[in-house]
């Protein structure tokens, strides 16, 4: 939950390259309903350190190879353990597979009414099943529920060849989506999940992947909160327990291999904030779901998410020289929301650092710097400086004056 704040006001520190420093005071955003983050984003907009590190309450301890929990509202990691180790996806495999029919879907390229015809390799693949027939016809629409209601690897190869003619050409557009998306720690062999020596990813790589699935695709998130679907006269439950224990959860996949465990990326809406857990390598079904909804409800209950600027509003009001205009704003292209533990808000401190002198012209658009948020010492967030306004060159005499007094500075 967004916890009720207090208008405040806070300074905003603007470090310049010649060193010197000047105090602002924008005002601060109190509680609002947070929107959707952004569709993309990679690690490198992620918190820069854990949030969780700042908090009283210390995180849970949980029976699994690795977990993560990610806000994303701000984008920050709250917690996690072992982060960045390498780990089997198992069938959490199917985020990546949908985004990537979800793309095709929203370029056209396929339409959720249209009839696959099944092949005989998709039928064939082993593991969980939609018990589709060859030589059938099946919409992507029923597909899409065998892939992430069912979990089907056949529904999952039926479709990476309606997308691409091939599997192994749908998991070369899996891999180059990863790239794209800055997922440098995972790689792809299959389009379901299945073991392979190189099918692996990071629990870090998997938070990105799910926070850029729901932001981009909510129109697609009905789904992954879909309890059961019956395909061939057999009805399959979700796999995902938290659809039935918290109401507030609403996905996202669950995996299992012998090998890779009992894995589970969730996720839940809760006034407005999203929360994703990613958690792998539990030892039952039942400790995945105990795990997961347990960082789920310490990430909720002992962090706040607020907007500390918006995107309309400057978060830094520059000097510019040899321009038409003396000054520029200088903020973020998006809403900027940081993630705090509860009640913390107020102390967050935000720093921008960028170029100066800044010299028109200047065009819209154009980074400049760094805003920096962090609270008792330590970086919660960063995020580029752009230009918000284009400021064009001074004629010849306001540009020759603003050189003398650059001179004499």
């Amino acid at each position: 939950m967004i916890h009720s704040l207090l208008r405040r006001r806070f300074s905003l520190i603007a470090h310049f390259a010649a060193g010197t420093a000047i105090v602002l005071a924008p005002a601060f955003s109190g509680a609002q309903e947070a929107p959707a983050a952004p569709a993309i984003s990679t690690p490198a907009q992620t918190a820069v350190s854990m949030v969780g590190e700042l908090a009283t309450v210390p995180a849970p301890t949980l029976a699994a190879k690795a977990w993560l929990t990610l806000d994303a509202n701000s984008g920050q990691v709250i917690t996690a353990q072992n982060v960045d180790d390498p780990v089997e996806p198992a069938s959490l495999t199917k985020l990546m597979a949908a985004y990537v029919v979800f793309d095709a879907i929203e370029n056209g390229r396929l339409s959720l009414d249209q009839k696959i015809n099944v092949s005989e390799k998709a039928w064939k693949t082993e593991g969980s099943r939609m018990f589709i027939k060859p030589g059938t016809d099946v919409t992507v629409d029923q597909l899409l529920q065998g892939v992430i209601v069912q979990s089907g690897n056949d529904a999952t190869v039926a479709l990476a060849e309606a997308v691409a003619g091939s599997e192994s050409a749908f998991v070369a557009l899996m891999n180059e989506e990863a790239a794209r998306q800055g997922l440098t720690r995972t790689h792809f062999e299959n389009s379901s999940g299945l073991p392979g020596p190189e099918h692996l990813t990071t629990v870090h790589d998997l938070a990105i992947m799910a926070k850029n699935l729901v932001t981009r695709f909510p129109k697609y998130l009905h789904y992954y909160s879909q309890k059961e679907y019956t395909f061939n006269n057999i009805k399959q439950h979700n796999r995902n327990r938290l659809l039935w224990s918290d109401p507030s959860v609403d996905g996202l996949k669950t995996g299992h291999t012998q090998s890779a465990g009992y894995c589970l990326v969730s996720t839940a809406m809760r006034d407005g904030r999203r929360v994703i857990s990613v958690l792998v390598g539990a030892p039952s079904d039942a400790a995945r779901s105990e795990s997961s909804l347990k960082l789920l409800n310490w990430s909720f209950q002992n962090f706040d998410t607020v907007k500390l600027f918006d995107n309309e509003k400057p978060a830094v009001t520059a000097r510019v020289w040899e321009g038409e205009a003396e000054s520029v704003p200088l903020g973020a292209l998006s809403d900027t929301w940081v993630t705090v533990p509860r009640g913390k808000a107020q102390d967050v401190q935000p720093v921008a650092q960028y170029t100066q002198p800044l010299i028109a012209p200047l065009a819209k658009g154009t980074k400049v710097g760094t805003l920096s948020l962090s609270l008792d010492g330590k970086v919660l967030h960063q995020e580029p400086l752009y230009i918000l306004a284009d400021v064009p060159q001074a004629g010849f005499f306001g540009r020759i004056y603003d050189k003398v007094r650059l001179m004499l500075n």
